[in-house]
This record gives structure tokens, sequence and C-alpha cells, in this order.
């Protein structure tokens, strides 16, 4: 009798142990480093636990939901746009976003991260449809160094703020024309992008020739304002010349003397080269010279 009550004893110890441990396990709650804890009582949230450790719950109670506190990736599927100018494209983008508000994120989206990417993936999706239609194929080709990514981010705006969810980007994996047309759209583009360098071109020679006229006109006219100064200046000098002349043979000893060194140049003058004889006439004022010598 007493062994039996022993073993009940045992066994009572046993079931309490085991007991103490369920209700133990389920009041511990670990939260890791890149989680969000939600403690829920009949499915009301009661407290968000957002930084790493222990903590504890009701048991049998209050129950536990985990969120990602990490930023998540969302590759979105390919899909078509048309432009503005009625060009179809091939769109292939991925999303990093963050959940910043759990509580609002768990109510909203039922704290479901598959409902979650089908909400970005529509609200991504309309607004590159909307900035793409709004732009030529060439400006959507020309603007994938980051400028429509910025467009997109623009349209979207709070939109997610709603769900608690921040956006952090939206990049392009592949925007690009669809494959069957690719080539025609590109020798389209290269052909354009020439004739537009042809008139560049044409525009530059034009304007470089009335550079030349404008230029060619000035020195003609510097040319022709030089020599007409050239001219006058010529025309003073002999005027002076002939001044000169005047007021040296209006005297009589000036005279003699100026006739003489003409005659002196002229006698100079005529015995260059290899003749070397002269001359000269009675009259001559150098043979003057001579017969006063006599």
């Amino acid at each position: 009798m007493a062994k039996k009550a022993k073993n009940i004893l045992g066994i009572l110890i046993f079931v309490l142990v085991i007991g103490a441990l369920i209700i133990v396990t389920n009041s511990l709650v670990i939260t890791e480093e890149d989680e969000y804890t939600l403690i829920k009582r009949f499915g009301k949230i009661e407290r968000v636990i957002d930084s790493a450790g222990l903590s504890l719950k009701t048991p049998f109670v209050e129950t536990v939901d985990k969120l990602p506190k990490s930023i998540q990736f969302y590759d979105m599927p390919q899909s078509d746009v048309i432009t503005v100018d009625k060009k179809a494209m091939v769109a292939d983008s991925y999303v990093l976003w963050r959940i910043t508000d759990p509580i609002l994120f768990a109510q909203t989206l039922n704290s479901s991260i598959t409902l979650a990417e089908s909400r970005i993936n529509t609200i991504v999706y309309n607004a590159m449809k909307n900035v793409i239609s709004r732009n030529t194929q060439n400006e959507v080709i020309s603007g994938r160094d980051g400028e429509l990514n910025m467009a997109f981010m623009n349209d979207i705006g709070d939109t997610m703020d709603q769900y608690g969810i921040e956006l952090i980007t939206v990049e392009d994996k592949h925007l690009d024309l669809p494959s069957d047309n690719k080539n025609a759209v590109f020798e389209r583009m290269i052909s354009e992008r020439a004739q537009m360098a042809a008139t560049y071109t044409a525009e530059g020679e034009s304007e470089a020739q009335m550079i030349r006229n404008s230029t060619d006109r000035e020195i003609e006219i510097s040319i022709s304002d030089a020599q007409k100064e050239a001219a006058k200046i010529i025309a003073e000098g002999e005027a002076e010349y002939m001044r000169i002349l005047s007021e040296a043979y209006s005297n009589e000893s000036r005279s003699d003397f100026y006739t003489f060194m003409r005659s002196l140049e002229a006698a100079r003058a005529s015995l260059s080269g290899s003749d070397k004889t002269l001359i000269l006439s009675e009259d001559s004022p150098i043979a003057q010279i001579f017969y006063k010598l006599d």
C-alpha cells in the first residue's frame, strides 16, 4: 500500500514538473535581432517587442506573431508597359522595403508578407505604368540611369504608409524594348541621331562662314583705311618735300647748293656698273668746278 502511494506521488510530481515546464515554455518569448514580436490576447495586439532578448507572456491566453524587421527584397514579375508614343517596352524590376509600423501592418495585412508583396506589386506597377505612359520611348531609354526610378518613387509617394510599410527603392533589372523589334528601333534611333548631327554640323558651318565673312569685311575695311591713311601721309610728305624745294630754290645761294648736290647724285648714279666714264657738258655745275681750278 505504501509502495502504491509512493508510485502515485511520483507520478504526480512528474506530471507537475511536466506541467510546469509546459507553462514556463509557453510563458517565455524569444525575440531575435531582425524581427518584431507581437503579443496578442484573444486576437488583439497587446504589445510589440522590437528589441532582441527574452520576455514573458501569459500562457494559454496570449499568443505570439513574428514579423521581419530587416529589409525585404521583392522581385516583381516582368510586365509590359506602353510609352506616350504608343511603343511597347518590357519592365523587370525589384523593390526593397521594410515594416516600419508592425501594428498597422498586422491590422491591415493580417501579418501576411505574401499579401504585403501583392499590394507592393500593384502599387509599384501602377506607378511604373503612369510614369512611362507620360514619356516617349527615347526618354524612357535615356532615363534608365536613375531618373525613372526617382520618378517611380515620386509617383508612389506615401501610399504604402497606410500599411505600415516603407518602400526604400524601386530598381530596374531590365527596362528595354521587346526583343522582336529592338534592332529596328535602335537603327531608327541611330538614324535620327545621325540626322541631328548633320543638322548641327550644317548649322555650325553656316555660323562659321558668317563669322569668316564678317572677319573678311572687317579686314578689308581695316586695309582700306590703312591705305587711305598711307596715301594721305605720302601726299603730305610730297607736299612737304615740294615746299622744302620751293624754299630752297627761292634763295639763290641755296639754289646753287641744291643744284650742285643734285648734279653729284646724278653723277654717282651714272657711274654705277662697270662703265666709269662720265661725260659732262660745259655748263654742268660739276664741270664748272674743274674750269675754276685752271
